[in-house]
């Protein structure tokens, strides 16, 4: 695929991908090409470098994306475990503790268990503040 800029006649700039030069010639000359923003058929290509990959710039890409993936794994576990040693486990009772907290039927206070999906609904629907923990890799071995 061959992605090429293009402009309109109104001075629109977008972008199009094509199998080829023909393919978008072909395209041009039976009206299958058309301004994103103003729907004008008189399209042109833009002046553009060719993009010639050296792998390089991808395999930085691919490391950054790696990292930043790690830093957050690793700041969604200290969330995780922060609360699990700062709330109280209530274990299946998770949606009845937080819903007489929230009405201040009991003390307010850092709970952590597990809910059913109709007793989530439930709890937004009370308006009920909560926050689902992240469920990790490292959790399920």
């Amino acid at each position: 695929m061959i992605r090429f800029s293009l402009h309109c006649d109104k001075d629109h700039t977008f972008e199009g991908w094509f199998r080829s030069n023909d393919d978008f010639d072909t395209q041009l000359k039976r009206g299958l090409v058309e301004c994103p923003h103003c729907a004008s058929k008189k399209i042109g290509k833009a002046l553009m470098a060719p993009a010639v990959s050296t792998g390089r710039k991808k395999d930085k890409i691919a490391l950054a994306a790696g990292e930043e993936q790690r830093k957050m794994m690793a700041a969604l576990k200290e969330l995780s475990e922060k609360v699990r040693q700062n709330a109280d486990y209530v274990g299946d009772k998770f949606a009845e503790e937080a819903r007489k907290i929230h009405f201040g039927e009991a003390d307010a206070r850092g709970i952590y268990g597990e809910a059913t999906h109709d007793e989530v609904v439930s709890l937004v629907e009370d308006g009920v503040e909560f926050m689902p923990l992240p469920t990790l890799p490292d959790d399920q071995n």
